[in-house]
């Protein structure tokens, strides 16, 4: 089970691994949209595309943008959370119940996260701020969504949730006696104050953009890296406030 294979995995084991998720994202964003609906699309331009899938603000149209949601957050979480797991798998004496209920806690995190930015999405939608694919109609919105992740990439609570995500050692033996459903939530929530404000970028790069989201993964990957992450989080805030003023100012000349 892959549960008890984690430990054993090396430098190059994970290498690998990221590779391969890189990899499949790239082949998700060939296969994403026929060929010949993207003939169609130029021909007839966007809205003949966005007709075949509309999003409709009704009950069954909000579950659906949920579970794209939870399926988008599993993706792109998974690959920054294997060290903590891998972590709490060298801690754990008792098995694999512990680490699927650790894993189950986390994920539950990630559910809340995803009802609540599909009722953003859906609330967007409605208002005509975004289009049937997920991104924003407005420069103004994406401006202000671009500042506002650049300026969390330099808040403390930012710094303090990056903090624990890169030792996840020191993490889990803080709380350890806390027991694995108590830890995985507090690691879920520890990740979702990592990476938030990244995640709600979908709405400026399109929440079905799969090109999009896999960069926003690997970006999310590295910052949690220990030495490179370090490098990178506040360079990154400050591209993000560029790119949002630049925007800004587009919108308004």
């Amino acid at each position: 089970m892959i549960f008890t294979r984690i430990r054993m995995m090396t430098g190059m084991h994970w290498l690998l691994l990221f590779a391969l998720i890189i990899l499949a994202w790239g082949l998700l964003y060939a296969m994403a949209l026929p060929a010949d609906l993207r003939t169609a699309g130029r021909i007839y331009g966007g809205d003949f595309i966005a007709s075949l899938c509309r999003v409709t603000p009704d009950a069954a149209g909000f579950l659906r943008v949920i579970a794209m949601w939870a399926l988008m957050s599993a993706a792109m979480m998974a690959p920054t959370a294997l060290p903590a797991f891998a972590t709490y798998d060298d801690l754990s004496h008792s098995g694999q119940t512990r680490m699927g209920v650790l894993v189950s806690a986390y994920l539950v995190v990630w559910l809340g996260f995803s009802v609540l930015a599909a009722g953003l999405q859906m609330g967007l939608y409605r208002a005509d701020l975004l289009s049937a694919f997920g991104d924003s109609r407005s420069a103004l919105l994406s401006a202000g969504l671009l500042g506002l992740a650049g300026v969390y990439q330099f808040s403390p609570l930012k710094e303090a949730c990056l903090a624990k995500c890169r030792a996840p050692l020191t993490f889990f033996m803080a709380h350890w006696n806390e027991g694995p459903w108590r830890n995985g939530l507090r690691l879920g929530l520890v990740c979702l104050g990592c990476c938030w404000a990244l995640m709600l970028l979908a709405f400026v790069g399109g929440v079905m953009n799969i090109a999009f989201m896999g960069l926003a993964t690997v970006i999310m990957v590295t910052e949690k890296l220990p030495e490179v992450g370090r490098v990178l989080t506040r360079p990154l805030g400050f591209a993000l406030l560029a790119a949002g003023a630049w925007m800004a100012l587009g919108a308004l000349v």
